[in-house]
């Protein structure tokens, strides 16, 4: 019998699931996640599963972990300040591509380089200048990126480059062609500066997480999920932390298929924060081609095409007055709902509630609370949110009493944004609760809060609802309507042939909504999503039962949904994929662009073979330092060709190679 780990760091819950032979879920948990230290939040889930299955931690064989920490980073801009080494590049020419938003003010210098697109080498490295502004500058930065013009075509600069910088400072470098085989130095760029900007961070994270998972006994190494859904070591997510993001996404559509066996199915897993969409393809993830995007940046990571919603059991309800019914919106910000804010500071929380109620005029601040979490001290942080900060403590305030001023609320935003403390308000987790949906925390403080927004006004002049359960009705069904026209824009999309218009317009078109109910008049018509809908995460069997309804589909809502992420990480398999290239420089040379420097043939099915046979050791090598066994490799080869003159000639070749097995089970833990 072999047993397996996994492990997810959601934005709200870490969860943990023990696993038997591959088959069965045998224990599973959840904890909150300690944002301060992921490490005890990950402690407190597996603890937990090893507490209710009563297994020996010495017993278990393999770990893994899927984490939003490089997600969440890049979108909130936060990591370690970088240095970017141009190769034979103008700087000025690529700060125009997305570079120059990348970098946040870190240093970037330009030095003589580079290859042209055949490998040539065009200007020797420029060794004394990079030496010279190492010595000035090298010590301010926490690591190094460097892109050389045509790397992927030549590596031999960016590898001379990358061992000049760990010479003169000792500290970590990321070169591009590690990260992707594609031309477009700009991108390359982009991605990796974000590469070196997430090195410290995540390797903090697995450094603690496997220190935590030691103290518990398990004394085995851990894996990581990789943005497309596969498995990697710790050692080399630690060396490409990029690859990474998107890392929780992947695992739940690894865990979608391993729970439901589907082939072909749209995912949406609704979490506290967001709802993530994305398409199970002949049973395996389907990938973005044109790289991950995150936040603001795109970048040349294989991650899953992933659309990420700000909507989620936690979103905040927004209230606006305009026009005489009034208008509910969810999200995108999370606030801590108040059934579970409670729990911190009941006498509190209950006293302020009734307060606002006994009120005459309700106000737009009624049921809102901020919550201090113990950082008081900030480097860089503003005087006035100085203050602000200090003053909250680490108590649980209503937020009427805290903001009370423009300048307070502007304070108040500044907390917000730097994670240093958490809103609190009306959330569809409160509505479930008034709706007997869940019972997990609260049900009267719930009440409370959603019977403070009932009272809010629309244009009219009349309350927005005439109970807390007729506003919690309101709460539910908003997240119904706004999760529909999510899972709408991505399966518009995915359609192929492409719609004419924009799938954000489309999945709003009044046309498209009647026809999914079923439309019958003068005009007749009918819409349904034709795959099936697994709905994954806690929340998920409080609402898609009428989301699916909504969208005519059939609903699959597996059991252990809950811990979906956790269960897609540790069933995941090690996959590598490496590729090249072979060019023809001249007539009757064929050049392969793989190693170091670029190597010639005189035939194009002899550089071919000779390629293949390279990318196939490399991958086989890479899968096995990565801990796979069992390994099943499939090369592909595409080639373009042109006729001239009635003959086809070569123009260029393309080779890719994966290689897939299971992750290696410690033989010492099976039992």
């Amino acid at each position: 019998m072999s047993l397996a780990l996994g492990i997810d760091t959601g934005g709200t819950y870490t969860d943990a699931v023990l696993i038997r032979d591959e088959t069965d879920v045998i224990a599973k948990a959840k904890s909150p996640t300690t944002r301060q230290d992921l490490s005890l939040g990950i402690g407190g889930a597996v603890s937990a599963v090893l507490r209710q299955s009563g297994i020996d931690a010495a017993k278990i064989g393999l770990a893994c972990l899927s984490t939003t920490l490089a997600t969440n980073a890049l979108v909130e801009g936060q990591g370690g300040r970088v240095a970017l080494v141009l190769v034979g590049f103008d700087a000025a020419d690529v700060m125009r591509h997305g570079l120059q938003e990348a970098l946040e003010g870190d240093p970037v210098v330009a030095i003589s380089g580079g290859h042209d697109h055949a490998g040539q080498e065009i200007t020797a490295l420029d060794v004394e200048h990079l030496q010279q502004w190492l010595a000035e500058h090298g010590a301010a930065v926490t690591g190094f990126a460097v892109v050389a013009q045509f790397a992927t075509r030549n590596t031999s600069h960016e590898a001379q480059a990358a061992e000049i910088i760990r010479r003169a400072t000792g500290k970590p470098v990321t070169c591009s062609h590690h990260l992707s085989a594609k031309l477009n130095g700009p991108k390359r760029a982009v991605t990796a500066v974000l590469n070196a900007r997430l090195v410290g961070m995540i390797d903090v994270l697995i450094q603690s997480a496997s220190a935590r998972l030691a103290q518990l006994g398990l004394r085995v190494p851990l894996m990581v999920v990789r943005g497309d859904g596969a498995l990697i070591s710790a050692q080399e997510a630690r060396r490409r932390p990029i690859e990474t993001i998107l890392s929780g996404p992947a695992a739940s559509l690894v865990g979608a298929q391993w729970l439901t066996g589907a082939q072909n199915a749209v995912v949406s897993d609704i979490g506290g924060t967001t709802t993530d969409v994305a398409l199970l393809r002949q049973g395996r993830p389907a990938l973005d081609a044109n790289g991950a995007r995150v936040g603001a940046h795109q970048t040349m990571v294989e991650a899953v095409a992933m659309r990420t919603f700000g909507i989620g059991g936690d979103s905040a309800v927004h209230i606006s007055a305009h026009g005489l019914d009034g208008e509910i919106t969810l999200g995108p910000a999370r606030v801590v709902p108040i059934s579970q804010l409670v729990q911190e500071a009941p006498d509190r929380v209950h006293a302020a509630l009734d307060r606002q109620l006994a009120q005459a005029v309700p106000n737009e601040l009624d049921g809102c609370f901020v919550r201090g979490l113990g950082i008081q001290t900030v480097e860089g942080l503003p005087p006035r949110p100085a203050a602000l900060l200090a003053r909250i403590g680490t108590a649980v305030w209503p937020l009427a009493e805290i903001g009370q001023n423009r300048l307070d609320r502007a304070a108040m935003r500044t907390l917000v944004s730097r994670g240093l403390v958490q809103l609190a308000g009306a959330t569809p987790t409160d509505a479930s609760h008034v709706l007997g949906k869940v019972a997990h925390w609260d049900r009267g403080a719930a009440e409370k809060a959603l019977q403070l927004l009932a009272h809010r006004r629309t244009g009219a002049g009349k309350p927005l609802a005439s109970s807390a359960s007729e506003m919690a009705e309101q709460v539910v069904n908003q997240l119904a309507a706004q999760s529909e026209t999510a899972l709408l824009e991505t399966v518009i999309a995915a359609e192929t042939p492409a719609f004419d218009a924009p799938a954000t317009t489309l999945a709003r078109h009044p046309l498209l909504k009647r026809a999914l109910r079923g439309h019958h008049g003068l005009l007749s018509m009918k819409a349904a999503l034709e795959l099936p809908l697994i709905a994954l995460g806690a929340a998920a069997q409080c609402y898609y039962a009428d989301i699916s309804k909504g969208l005519s589909a059939r609903l699959i809502l597996p059991e252990h949904a809950d811990v979906a992420n956790a269960i897609g990480a540790v069933s995941g398999r090690v996959t590598i994929r490496k590729s090249g290239n072979v060019t023809t420089p001249s007539e009757g040379v064929f050049r392969v662009h793989f190693t170091e420097q670029p190597r010639d043939f005189t035939s194009s099915e002899a550089a071919l073979d000779y390629l293949e046979a390279k990318l196939r050791e490399a991958a086989n090598q890479e899968a096995q330092r990565n801990g796979a066994q069992g390994l099943h490799v499939v090369a592909e080869r595409e080639l373009k060709v042109a006729t001239v003159e009635g003959r086809e000639i070569f123009v260029q070749g393309s080779v890719k190679v994966e290689a897939t097995g299971r992750p290696r089970i410690a033989s010492e833990a099976l039992v």
